[in-house]
């Protein structure tokens, strides 16, 4: 593993290791001493996106060229994925006090998340099966 992969790697650890921490938070938060919230639905959700990010890491630590780049669609649709699919849990199991419309916005947000995501992996495999019987 060379010096920029072992970067990116230490990167997606960090992030794990934080995200895990924020999706416990409810359960943490006094043992390690940060403010409690009455609700940690924002906490959550960030975990879901640092856990993404850390996927989206790992993958681009693996990736085969050389080039420097941006995460590209493996970590767009790793991070939208997490978020979405957390959201969405919430939404099922968390005791959330909002409004008929704060749950019409956040389910229409994760259903966002979810089929954008689904779009982007089959256009992906849609091209690759294309490229691959064009060679």
């Amino acid at each position: 593993m060379n010096k920029t992969s072992t970067t990116l790697m230490i990167d997606a650890v960090i992030n794990y290791t934080l995200g895990i921490l924020c999706i416990l938070y409810s359960f943490i938060a006094e043992t390690i001493g940060v403010p409690i919230v009455e609700n940690s639905f924002y906490p959550t959700i960030l975990g879901a996106v640092l856990i993404g990010i850390g996927i989206a890491l790992t993958i681009e630590c693996y990736r085969k060229q050389r080039e420097m780049v941006g995460l590209g669609l493996g970590g767009a649709v790793a991070i939208n994925l997490s978020g979405g699919f957390v959201l969405i849990l919430w939404l099922i199991f968390g005791d959330l006090h909002i409004p008929l419309r704060g749950y019409f916005f956040l389910w229409s947000l994760a259903i966002i998340l979810v089929a954008i995501s689904l779009m982007e992996v089959l256009i992906h495999l849609k091209k690759s099966r294309n490229e691959t019987m064009l060679i």
